[in-house]
């Protein structure tokens, strides 16, 4: 399968004992980090997800409003990427984005990260869907971990 660059976000985890935290791409531009649970054998509830090339959707929910959900993720569903900031308390696999990480899973500013995650969906949405590929930092910066 061949990928446009433009329609696809890219995270970058590092995966931390109590904890995953993450960098939102889409191309070159850092859209959010992210919080998630740490790796826990792709448990369902209790585990961040595999790393991967997924099919994003977007829906609607009285919960988190707008958010986006990643399809056909390994023995799980009902992935999605909506607003949270702490990860221990409000997610179950589920993905936050964040505008700073203050502590281990934890992060402030969700709900504009996701309003930011969600005009980049809307502007590449199309014909063609949209993807994320998720996958492990290379470099690991203090700052990022903290």
């Amino acid at each position: 399968m061949q990928v446009n660059r433009k329609r696809m976000l890219v995270l970058k985890r590092i995966y931390l004992n109590k904890a995953v935290h993450g960098r939102l791409y889409m191309g070159d531009e850092l859209l959010a980090y992210t919080i998630e649970l740490p790796w826990r054998q792709n448990a369902r509830r209790v585990s961040c997800i595999p790393e991967g090339v997924y099919t994003l959707r977007k829906r609607y929910s009285e919960k988190f409003k707008w958010h986006l959900v990643l399809l056909e993720v390994p023995e799980r569903s009902g992935i999605l990427i909506h607003p949270a900031n702490d990860a221990a308390k409000e997610l179950q696999g589920c993905i936050a984005p964040v505008t700073s990480i203050t502590a281990m899973g934890r992060g402030t500013g969700s709900r504009a990260a996701m309003r930011k995650v969600l005009e980049a969906y809307d502007s590449f949405r199309g014909k063609n869907p949209v993807i994320i590929t998720v996958t492990k930092e290379v470099s690991d910066e203090s700052k990022f971990t903290e």
